[in-house]
């Protein structure tokens, strides 16, 4: 049985409260994810381009408050 087998009979044995727990605990994994690789972008200079377009459009008056 592989991992993801196994994995898959437990989470049919879980209760409701037990699975709310695990998708919190998911979300918050994807949520540290996402921001670890923004960091990365960041550092690395994959933003900069974008960011300084935004910088340019927000001194020309084409944004928008939201």
């Amino acid at each position: 049985m592989t991992k993801l087998e196994i994995i898959e009979k437990a989470l049919t044995e879980l209760s409701g409260e037990e699975r709310a727990l695990l998708r919190a605990h998911l979300d918050e994994l994807d949520e540290q994810a996402f921001d670890d690789k923004i960091e990365r972008d960041a550092k690395s200079g994959k933003l900069d381009e974008l960011s300084a377009k935004a910088a340019a459009d927000y001194k020309a008056g084409l944004t928008e408050e939201l």
